[in-house]
């Protein structure tokens, strides 16, 4: 509770204008990261041990997973740039102490986040019978690739509802709710996935089935302790008109389409990606899919900073602090490097084990290791890319650095991808992204240096 209150109060100082020692900077970062990137190790395991669930009914069920793997990622991106179009408003307005305003863009963001996962959804229903085929899956592999997918993308309105009351929730500095609901629903989703794919025999169906469900008891927590618990934000008691704005949309749009652009793109990308690795056939695709999930356990600590950065960054700025923005967003970036590259250092040694307990095919195992160990040099200039993409995202900064990651993937990773796959199989692959990846972080920390991202200004008055 102490720490809480400490937190708590360091937050309000910097609303107030007061300038922080570089004790009190660094507490609020890691006090803010832990939970933060707790939750994000947590939602890894969550995939980690669906994978290692699915991978058991054997490779045809994991490459039917992996086919789709992707596609799910883009849908998420789309969901997620849109939570940050209201939530980055949301987060400037608390900095600037204007909580009605707050309040006003959060009544919004329901309506327009829910019709928007909506489209989603049906757009999910429409394409999910030739997808896996658009990808480059075969007949064997297709029905179950599909079926996954349709389930997935329906439970996206519960996705999107708890993505979003989520990021609300952080950019009011309240890391703990989301982390413990998040950490909560990746151990649902093991039950779920435990009774439906076992106990009740519905194979790559059951895994579907488990996440949706364990995503829509998640979803409704988050809401009740948005709506209803949160001091700064909840709206018992507070009467207001749920009717979209144009400027509050405008905004969100402005903030959102790039990040959302930027999504539509890196996931279409991933999406080539896949095509490029499926003629390469199931082995190949089940250990590139399973590699990525072991993977994600050394990057998640970055994601999970750069949401603390986002939110010290975004509060910052809307108090009026810039001096305090950019020595957040220094001290941000650094601390992601240093914890990336120790767990870098850990997925090279640790790789065989890690693959391992993912499958228990050793031909997926021993190349599943091979390209983990070359990812692993990639990992501090990830961490580059990762936290400073969490700062400029809090100070509404998102054109740019969409234009930046897009020109990388596409013009670095997948020409790369494309050549070396012919001589060097899935190994090339990796080595494509692991260039593109120090690439990307290398052009991301000069833009940081520069300063240029912390002149975006959102707090504005809100039309009532």
């Amino acid at each position: 509770m102490a720490s809480i209150s400490r937190s708590d109060a360091l937050l309000a100082s910097i609303r107030e204008g007061r300038m922080l020692t570089t004790s009190e900077k660094l507490s609020l970062i890691v006090s803010l990261s832990i939970p933060s990137i707790l939750a994000q190790i947590s939602a890894t395991v969550m995939f980690f041990i669906d994978y290692a669930m699915v991978g058991h009914l054997g490779e045809k069920a994991t490459a039917s997973v992996g086919l789709v793997e992707t596609t799910t990622w883009l849908l998420g991106g789309l969901a997620s740039a849109a939570n940050m179009g209201f939530s980055v408003q949301v987060a400037h307005f608390i900095g600037a102490n204007d909580f009605e305003a707050a309040r006003r863009v959060l009544r919004q963001s329901l309506v327009c986040c829910f019709l928007w996962s909506f489209i989603l959804s049906m757009v999910c229903v429409a394409v999910h019978a030739q997808l896996p085929f658009w990808l480059g899956g075969t007949a064997d592999i297709a029905g179950d690739a599909s079926m996954y997918f349709l389930i997935i993308g329906l439970a996206g309105i519960f996705f999107q509802m708890e993505g979003l009351a989520g990021s609300m929730l952080k950019c009011s500095g309240n890391m703990r709710i989301p982390s413990a609901l998040n950490i909560m629903m990746c151990v649902l989703d093991v039950v779920f996935n435990y009774i439906f794919i076992y106990q009740l025999d519905m194979g790559v169906k059951g895994a579907a089935m488990g996440t949706g469900l364990a995503e829509l008891i998640t979803a409704l927590l988050m809401l009740y302790f948005l709506l209803f618990r949160n001091k700064m934000l909840r709206l018992i008691g507070h009467v207001g008109s749920f009717r979209p704005k144009a400027d509050t949309i405008k905004t969100a749009f402005k903030i959102g389409a790039p990040m959302g652009l930027q999504h539509l793109l890196m996931g279409s990308a991933q999406v080539v990606s896949t095509i490029i690795v499926a003629p390469l056939g199931t082995v190949a695709i089940a250990a590139n899919s399973m590699a990525i999930t072991v993977e994600s356990l050394c990057y998640m600590p970055g994601y999970g900073i750069a949401e603390a950065a986002t939110t010290l960054v975004g509060q910052s700025i809307g108090a009026g602090q810039r001096l305090l923005t950019r020595s957040f967003a220094h001290m941000s970036v650094g601390l992601g490097i240093d914890v990336m590259t120790l767990m870098g250092v850990l997925m090279w040694i640790f790789a065989p084990e890690l693959m391992a307990v993912m499958s228990p095919v050793d031909e997926i195992v021993r190349l599943g290791a091979e390209v983990l160990r070359i990812e692993a040099w990639a990992e501090p200039m990830f961490a580059a890319a990762i936290v400073c993409n969490g700062v400029f995202v809090g100070a509404a900064d998102t054109m740019i650095p969409a234009i930046m990651s897009l020109c990388s993937m596409w013009c670095v990773r997948l020409s790369l991808a494309a050549m070396l796959a012919k001589d060097y199989g899935l190994k090339g692959v990796w080595t494509a992204m692991a260039i593109e990846l120090t690439f990307r972080g290398s052009i991301f920390l000069l833009r940081l240096w520069r300063g240029r991202w912390a002149s975006h200004q959102t707090t504005k008055k809100v039309e009532a």
